[in-house]
C-alpha cells in the first residue's frame, strides 16, 4: 500500500514545527521555533478494480486524487 499504481505517489517525509512567543505586532519579539519532530505525509489510497489495457480486472491502489481526475476506469 505504499505508492499509487497510477501516479506512483507515496509517502512523503516532513516536520511538525511548534512556534511559540508573541507576535511582533502585539508588542512581543516575534514567534520562535521550539521545536521540530518528524512526520509523515500518506496519500489518500482506494483499493479498487481497475480495467487496464488489455480488458482484463485488477484490484489496484489508487490515490484519490487519480480516481477524480479520471485517469483510471473503473471495472
Amino acid at each position: 500500500m505504499a505508492k499509487c499504481a497510477v501516479t506512483g505517489k507515496g509517502t512523503t517525509s516532513g516536520r511538525r514545527i511548534v512556534r511559540k512567543g508573541l507576535s511582533k505586532m502585539k508588542g512581543g519579539i516575534g514567534l520562535h521555533v521550539t521545536s521540530a519532530t518528524k512526520r509523515k505525509f500518506k496519500p489518500n489510497l482506494q483499493r479498487i478494480r481497475v480495467r487496464d489495457e488489455n480488458g482484463t480486472v485488477k484490484r489496484v491502489w489508487v490515490s484519490a486524487k487519480a480516481i477524480r481526475s479520471g485517469a483510471v476506469k473503473k471495472a
